[in-house]
């Protein structure tokens, strides 16, 4: 499987939508070495694009992406904005604020370095069980815009190019797209603008993926929670 991004309106995808290679962070202090980042030529969406990464009939809820219009939080507070989407166990995971004009945004807590495109890890799944892990819904709540970057190679591909004799023994992680962009590999990487108020559901345990503000002139906060939600349970903005 690989990246599927549930549209209705391709017009509306490609006006908010920019693709790009990577390349591997070298000698930069701000970055983890070897971490992977986006090459910075971001190219628009043409409509093949769109339609390799339309959602085919087979393709399972727990690896789509989806580009949806959140619940504006209540007074009972960001923790419960999640409880009527239909998942009783979803779990909140807290706020994060990124600074303007950020390539990336996620920090190793432990140094304050950036590291780059990576896979989460919370539900710790072997390979063959990866692509039932849970996804992430995200609200932006502003002040600025902010995007998702989610790349195309899903973390069961990647695994099997990196531990080609006993990948299914793996747990498909960060170091295999690591170690898979420094040997030369491309990857190619999708970058979607979400406006305050906006948000997604992504399986970012599946794909490479992080949020970025390069370009913007104000900081944003995102407020993030892991679920299991049907397809189509917000509604989408594409």
């Amino acid at each position: 499987m690989s990246l599927h991004i549930a549209f209705n309106n391709l017009a509306a995808l490609r006006e908010r939508c920019e693709t790009a290679t990577v390349r591997t962070a070298k000698q930069d202090p701000a970055y983890e070495e070897e971490s992977v980042v986006p090459s910075g030529l971001w190219q628009p969406l043409r409509e093949a694009d769109c339609l390799s990464q339309a959602v085919r009939a087979w393709t399972p809820a727990t690896t789509l992406v989806e580009i949806v219009r959140p619940p504006a939080p209540s007074k009972e507070g960001l923790e419960h904005l999640a409880r009527p989407l239909g998942d009783v166990d979803a779990q909140y995971l807290g706020q994060a604020l990124s600074k303007p004009n950020m390539i990336t945004t996620t920090e190793n807590y432990r140094d304050g370095r950036l590291i780059g495109l990576h896979l989460d890890n919370w539900d710790k799944l072997i390979y063959g069980q990866k692509p039932r892990g849970r996804r992430r819904l995200a609200v932006n709540l502003g002040p600025g815009s902010r995007y998702l970057i989610v790349g195309a190679l899903d973390a069961q591909g990647v695994c099997r190019a990196v531990h080609p004799g006993d990948y299914a023994y793996r747990y498909p992680s960060t170091d295999d797209y690591r170690k898979h962009v420094a040997a030369g590999h491309p990857i190619r990487v999708y970058r979607i603008r979400l406006a305050p108020g906006e948000g997604y559901i992504a399986p970012t345990e599946y794909l490479l993926h992080d949020g970025s503000t390069e370009g913007q002139d104000h900081p944003s906060v995102a407020a993030f929670w892991l679920g299991r939600w049907v397809s189509g349970t917000l509604p989408s903005l594409i």
